[in-house]
Formats: structure tokens, C-alpha cells, sequence
């Protein structure tokens, strides 16, 4: 793929590129809990979202989209939201770089990848990460990575219209080879943990479900969240996100909540708890312990934050029943994508076979079984 990136821009805009590639992720345990200043646990996974980039001397940037086709040009002075979707996630972050006083020359683009499209891997948070780190690279405007994060996340809340946590960009660009990553949302410190896989493969297994992250859907658990902060902080004024509330304090003012705001909130006070206990099992090499929170987490996004779908469900009833699968749950947004499967070596050819008997996709078709390695962050090639 990188090699074809490099060859079509060669042949577009007549020169040799500065390459960058930035993998998509996956988040084994904490889902959701990023827009509440929670706790995360992603790693980034050898997928990527390709760039061939230079500067052309213009006043235009110009793109071009391998996987689809389909160039976008805008003068540099113009700068606003397309009705090209993808040229969207890089416009934003264009727009951040111009809008924190950085003045961004016109370029020349080419870029694609592996990170499938609508399957919870966050092939978005690739392509801003991706541009964010080429420009920051080739026009020496010396940000760290989590400045990047920052810069890759509001250009999908401003360009995209995804309110989006921060997760799926630092995971991105902060990427470690076996290892996941603790991050605090709130604070934004993040910690590795060692994820021993000798013995274990991450699987994913792909609904066939397409979602979209910009859906109603997304947004509004984003405003029943904060709807239940407001209620909370009527007693407590001190409290800013869901992050500052356990459940003894939320307990004790359940009669303040509607049941869907109640769900949503005691969801993630939950979730926050599952991944400092997931974490804690990395460190004494508990993998049961540590699947049992795999699950449990998808029980708490099928039943109380309501965000799966009877595939991905299927999908994640059908891993109970297959001897070495450790632990299983939906990944992302929700409504669609894939399931996370961790499952010993030995057991990954029996897995395959039984999700291929058991499971079709709505199309009828055998559903896409992934196999990811953890892998480094953004990075030149």
C-alpha cells in the first residue's frame, strides 16, 4: 500500500514525497469513558492510514484519495468545511494548525490505507493523526504528540461533527509495540502496560454492520452524560465531568434521574472502575480476571448504555462458547464495527472456524476476522 501511495503521487504532482504512516486502534477495555474524563486502554494495531506529502510552492492544497479515487483542491485563504466527507478530517486539521497561529504553505497530498472504514478502529483518528504529524514534520512546527492529539481531535468535533473523546488520537500517534495504554482522560497522563501476547492473539471479527460516529446516536449519550453531571452538580458544584463521581455519591441521588440518564451515567462510573481492575490483572498476568472484564464491560454497553446491536451481540455469544477465548466485547462507537476477541494461540484456528459456522453478515457473507498486532504510533516511513 505504501508503495502504491508512493507511486500514484509520483505520477500526480511529478515529485518524490516525505512519507508518514499512522495506524488505526483498537481499546480492549473502557469504552465511552473518554468524553467523561475517564479512563481509556487503547493500543495502536499494524493498520494504517497512509500519507505521500510535500510542499508545492502554491497556494493550494490539493488531495487526492487513493482508496477513493477522488482529488479535492481549495486555495489556502479559503479554508471551510467540504461536502467531500473525507476531505473533511483533513481541512479540520488544517484549520486547528491556522487557528493555534501557524501558517500552513500549500501542499501537495496523497494518502490511504488498511484501517477499515466504519469497523470501530478509528480509520478517522489515522487520517488526522496521519496529516497532523506529516505537517508538524515537514514544517518543523515542533508540537509534542499529545499537541497533535488536541489538534486531531478538534478538527473532528469542528470539520467532522464528532464530539469526540481524545482516545482514538492519542492512541494513534502514542502507539507502543506489546503494549496497551492507560490513559487519563481527565489529565491527560497516560501509563504502558505490558501486554504479554506469546501466548494470546488479538482478534477482531468485523459485523459487517457499517456505523457512523457523526450518527444522532453518538452525540446524544454525549448529552445524556452531561445531563446527568448538571443533576450532579446541583449538590456537589465542584463536580465538571462523571470522572469526579463513584457510585455511593450517584446512589445517593438516584431518584434525581430518568432511567436512561441513570443507565448511561452508572455505566460509566463502572467502566472507569473495570479498567483500573483490567490493568491491575496486566500486572499480575491474570488474563482470566482480565477477560471477565471484557465482558462485562460489553454487558454494561449492550444493557445499560445501549450502544451495541443484535450482531454484535451474536458475535460476543457465540465467543462464550469456544474453549480459549479469554474475553470478548464490542469495540467503538457501538451500533456496528467489530468485537474485540482475545484468545490463546492454540485456540485461534477452532475460533475462525466456529465464527464462520455460527455468524453471517447481514449480506449473507462470511464476516472479516482480523488478526492485529500492537504496534508503534505515527511515525515516518
Amino acid at each position: 500500500m505504501l508503495d502504491k501511495i508512493k507511486q500514484t503521487f509520483e505520477q500526480k504532482f511529478s515529485a518524490s514525497p516525505i512519507l508518514v504512516k499512522s495506524p488505526g486502534r483498537v481499546n480492549l477495555i473502557g469504552e465511552h469513558t473518554d468524553y467523561n474524563d475517564g479512563f481509556v486502554l487503547p493500543a495502536a494495531i499494524n493498520r494504517y492510514a497512509y500519507f505521500a506529502i510535500k510542499p508545492n510552492g502554491l497556494n493550494d492544497y490539493r488531495f487526492y484519495s487513493y482508496d477513493f479515487g477522488r482529488s479535492f483542491c481549495t486555495q489556502v485563504n479559503s479554508l471551510e468545511p467540504s461536502s467531500e466527507p473525507w476531505a473533511n478530517y483533513l481541512l479540520g486539521v488544517i484549520d486547528q494548525f491556522a487557528a493555534n497561529g501557524n501558517e500552513i504553505p500549500g501542499f501537495d497530498c496523497v494518502f490511504g490505507g488498511d484501517v477499515p472504514i466504519g469497523a470501530g478502529m478509528s480509520s478517522s483518528a489515522a487520517i488526522e493523526c496521519g496529516l497532523a504529524y506529516a505537517l508538524n514534520h515537514v514544517y518543523e512546527l515542533g508540537y509534542a504528540k499529545m499537541e497533535l492529539a488536541k489538534i486531531a481531535q478538534q478538527a473532528e468535533h469542528k470539520y467532522a461533527g464528532v464530539k469526540c473523546g481524545i482516545m482514538d488520537q492519542f492512541a494513534s500517534l502514542h502507539g507502543m509495540v506489546n503494549h496497551v495504554l492507560r490513559l487519563d482522560c481527565q489529565t491527560l497522563q497516560y501509563e504502558p502496560f505490558e501486554l504479554d501476547m506469546s501466548h494470546l492473539s488479538l482478534i477482531l471479527v468485523n459485523t459487517g454492520v457499517k456505523h457512523s460516529l457523526a450518527s444522532s446516536e453518538y452525540n446524544k449519550r454525549r448529552a445524556e452524560c452531561t445531563e446527568g453531571v448538571e443533576i450532579l452538580k446541583q449538590y456537589e458544584p465542584n463536580i465538571i465531568s462523571l470522572r469526579d463521581v463513584d457510585m455511593d455519591f450517584i446512589k445517593h441521588h438516584k431518584f434525581e434521574f430518568n432511567p436512561t440518564v441513570w443507565n448511561r451515567c452508572t455505566y460509566v462510573i463502572e467502566e472507569n472502575e473495570r479498567v483500573l481492575a483490567a490493568c491491575d490483572a496486566l500486572k499480575e498476568k491474570d488474563f482470566s480476571k482480565f477477560g471477565r472484564l471484557m465482558y462485562q464491560s460489553h454487558y454494561g454497553l449492550r444493557d445499560k448504555f445501549e450502544v451495541s446491536c443484535p450482531e454484535l451481540d451474536r458475535l460476543v455469544e457465540i465467543s462464550e462458547t469456544i474453549e480459549g477465548v479469554i474475553g470478548a466485547r464490542m469495540m467503538g462507537g457501538g451500533f456496528g464495527g467489530c468485537t474485540i476477541n482475545l484468545v490463546e494461540n492454540k485456540s485461534i484456528e477452532e475460533f475462525e472456524k466456529t465464527i464462520i459456522a455460527k455468524y453471517q453478515t447481514p449480506d449473507g457473507e462470511k464476516p472479516e476476522i482480523i488478526e492485529c498486532v500492537i504496534a508503534e504510533g505515527s511515525t515516518l516511513c
